[in-house]
């Protein structure tokens, strides 16, 4: 920020997005901890938090003892300012979940989709349909009861969407995914001409489960980290001195389309040899129906899940050659990337990624070490996601909470799909 040009208005939304940010990532705190913690001055943090109290942002939580005097109240981000949600929109469904305003998770719908290359018009339709289930309270069968009644739109902060793209930021987003048929999709301007209100920020699935992991999960407060997504399709978020890494367009990141074998299997993104035709669940269940004879299984999660099973029960099985080569190749595909980047942490994330780490994660991480060089391959580890399945949602409801805490609570003023 330019100090010949910051007004007292920047000056005062930069402090509210300070202590709000510091409140919900270390909260609570005192005013005294919040002075120490940020270096605002006392003055400064009593003016801004009585502001934010009075505006529903901050609220207290308790109290402690101080030494010699009066107890100190403690203040947190207010989880009833209101509501955020998360979608994570995959190849083979779309997840919806509702968090409170300090994403504590409160309901779920998880929706099959009919093709795992599903046209823009048939998600829109599931999400919108899904967002409006999960506010007026879904069926008991679809979420686990929570007492909460419906909620009202206008108290939804905003929807974060991961996508299984790149999401391009110039003017309106569009989406880009060749592998599932989209392109320059404005997905939020079609959510809301199907009705859709609050505020929608996209981004792309494997980024927005690397903001998950960073903020609460195996990359929390890790400087130098990969963040990897293998679901049908596969991708990873690079993130370099606590930042993730967008290159010039926002496509950095698309670990799953370099090449693994010179000329080897198909891929559908165009191109032959690549991370994802090996080891993404579409490509895995393919080479099982090479390998067996059979049809490949068209419902990927069951399909992989049988595929685990059946070489576990079987060790010298076609299933447990394949699983084992797979874990193989992924370990090869993970210390590419521990030489290119050199990272403390791999986390390996994304429904696939973690059932076949659960089955084979120490292959995976002999295959990394086999591909790596010595020296990187020692100063880094590779960890399974401590989110599990939900990552990307959770991470995808982080868009617009960041979006507040960035603003200092003021009221949005962004284009259709992009962060404010």
């Amino acid at each position: 920020m330019d100090s010949t040009h910051t007004t007292t208005r920047d000056i005062r939304r930069r402090n509210r997005s300070v202590l709000l940010t510091t409140l919900f990532k270390d909260g609570p705190l005192s005013r005294l901890e919040l002075s120490q913690v940020t270096g605002l001055s006392t003055a400064t943090v009593s003016t801004v938090t009585a502001d934010l109290l009075a505006d529903g942002l901050v609220a207290e939580a308790g109290q402690v003892e101080s030494a010699g005097g009066r107890p100190r109240v403690l203040l947190r981000l207010n989880p009833e300012y209101g509501y955020l949600i998360g979608v994570d929109v995959g190849e083979t469904g779309v997840t919806v979940e509702l968090f409170d305003a300090a994403l504590t998770r409160l309901r779920a719908i998880e929706r099959p989709l009919d093709s795992v290359r599903p046209e823009p018009k048939a998600v829109v339709k599931e999400v919108a349909s899904a967002i409006a289930d999960i506010l007026a309270g879904p069926p008991v069968e679809e979420t686990e009861s929570d007492g909460l009644g419906p909620v009202d739109p206008a108290l939804v902060i905003g929807i974060g969407i991961g996508v299984p793209g790149i999401v391009e930021e110039a003017g309106t987003a569009l989406v880009h995914a060749p592998t599932i048929g989209w392109h320059s999709v404005a997905l939020a301007e079609l959510l809301s001409e199907a009705g859709v209100t609050p505020p929608v920020l996209l981004g792309n699935g494997a980024r927005t489960q690397a903001q998950a992991e960073m903020w609460f999960g195996a990359a929390k407060g890790v400087r130098h980290a990969v963040i990897a997504l293998v679901g049908s399709g596969v991708g990873a978020t690079v993130v370099t001195e606590g930042s993730p890494y967008r290159g010039m367009s926002g496509s950095a990141g698309e670990w799953g389309h370099t090449t693994l074998v010179y000329g080897g299997r198909g891929c559908r993104c165009g191109a032959t040899g690549c991370v994802e035709a090996y080891v993404g669940a579409e490509g895995v269940l393919a080479r099982l129906a090479e390998a067996t004879g059979e049809p490949a299984d068209d419902d990927e999660v069951a399909g992989l899940a049988r595929l685990i099973a059946a070489a576990d029960a079987a060790p010298e099985g076609p299933e447990a050659r394949l699983l084992d080569a797979v874990a193989d190749e992924l370990g090869a595909a993970i210390g590419n990337l521990v030489n290119i980047l050199n990272p403390e942490r791999v986390v390996l994330g994304g429904w696939a990624g973690l059932a076949m780490g659960a089955a084979r994660l120490p292959r995976i991480r002999f295959g990394a070490r086999r591909q790596a060089l010595d020296r990187p391959y020692h100063q880094v580890s590779i960890e399974l996601s401590h989110l599990g399945p939900d990552a990307v949602a959770l991470g995808a409801a982080t868009l617009p909470l960041a979006a507040l805490l960035a603003r200092g609570g003021e009221a949005p003023r962004m284009a259709p799909g992009r962060p404010g």
